[in-house]
């Protein structure tokens, strides 16, 4: 017997579509389509893609694969967590976005970020320094593509005159946009453009509560709609063992794999802080252990969870496991401690 997840709180799938370029990229898509599946019968609300350009694996592009996985979705959100905005003209992410809004019935969640990979910016002829101002300047295009008027607009970076998009969001939908940002400016400088703040995996659970405090405060302090009216999305690795000990033992090699490649982009700290936020940051462990880590962010203000369950070179059943231990396991523990 399925257990009803709470109505005031959240739980997505955050895939982790990059594979070693050996590998065959239709098996993996299968399996993907086979996860989202088991989600949808579990209960879970979303399904989210990454982005990037150029990666070191194969790493299929989100919209293309969230429209893939329209069919085997249900009603489930359909997200980027996060799509690098800034290396993407912002009149074809308009249009790429309302099409996947219209194919979908309006279930598309536009998480949206501001890139970090010198390779990308390389390749794309973007400086670094023109990150923030393109960021900022590709929101307020794309959102002003999907008003009823013609849209104009002449930035430091992108000009229109008498524009709209040929492909509208479904039935009006309100696409909201979630913004990824992982220093205090910059989650503060969310508050003032997005809809929703979204932590990544591997910030520590007190850092992001206050900075999700901070951006509420931001929020609400301004003229835009209050955070009430919206989401508060975190993204979490997780997955689950009869105790903490054999979790960590079982999904440390594919862990430790994937902040490997991550080091590789002149994120070294992955490294040095790898061992903190598997105590901190990541949902490994027991039933009761992630429960308690659970409850502990929704305390903190959060009610939309993104759990990345599967990583490269795991195993499906593993991954599979972890979701059916989490819908029978974890949320009748979430139920106790929040009553």
């Amino acid at each position: 017997m399925e257990i009803a997840i709470p109505r005031q709180t959240k739980y997505g799938l955050l895939l982790d579509h990059q594979f070693p370029r050996t590998d065959d990229l239709s098996k993996h898509i299968d399996e993907m389509i086979k996860i989202t599946e088991l989600a949808r019968d579990l209960g879970f609300q979303g399904i989210f893609g990454i982005h990037h350009f150029l990666a070191n694996m194969q790493t299929p592009q989100p919209f293309q694969l969230l429209a893939r996985l329209i069919p085997h979705s249900g009603d489930m959100d359909l997200g980027t967590c996060v799509y690098i905005s800034t290396l993407t003209h912002p009149v074809q992410i308009a249009e790429e976005l309302a099409t996947l809004d219209q194919l979908s019935k309006g279930r598309v969640i536009f998480g949206a970020g501001i890139g970090y990979r010198n390779e990308e910016f390389d390749s794309f002829g973007i400086t670094r320094s023109s990150r923030a101002p393109r960021f900022i300047e590709a929101l307020e295009i794309i959102r002003g593509l999907w008003s009823d008027e013609l849209f104009t607009y002449s930035g430091e970076h992108y000009k229109l005159r008498q524009q709209r998009s040929s492909v509208q969001p479904y039935k009006s939908h309100h696409i909201p946009y979630w913004i990824g940002a992982n220093t205090p400016e910059t989650i503060i400088r969310a508050a003032k453009i997005g809809d929703a703040w979204i932590a990544s995996p591997n910030v520590k659970a007190k850092w992001a509560i206050g900075n999700l405090a901070s951006f509420c405060q931001e929020r609400d302090s301004s003229s835009q709609p209050k955070t009430d009216q919206y989401d508060r999305p975190i993204c979490r690795e997780m997955f689950i063992a009869d105790s903490d000990e054999e979790a960590r033992a079982i999904v440390a090699p594919y862990l430790d794999a994937e902040y490997r490649e991550y080091s590789k982009y002149d994120l070294d700290y992955f490294k040095s802080m790898y061992d903190d936020m598997f105590e901190k940051s990541f949902l490994v462990g027991s039933p009761k252990t992630v429960a308690q880590r659970i409850n502990n962010l929704i305390d903190g203000g959060f009610n939309y969870f993104l759990f990345r369950t599967f990583w490269s070179g795991m195993p499906y059943p593993l991954a599979a496991n972890t979701l059916r231990r989490f819908q029978s396991e974890v949320i009748p523990m979430i139920y106790e401690n929040r009553e």
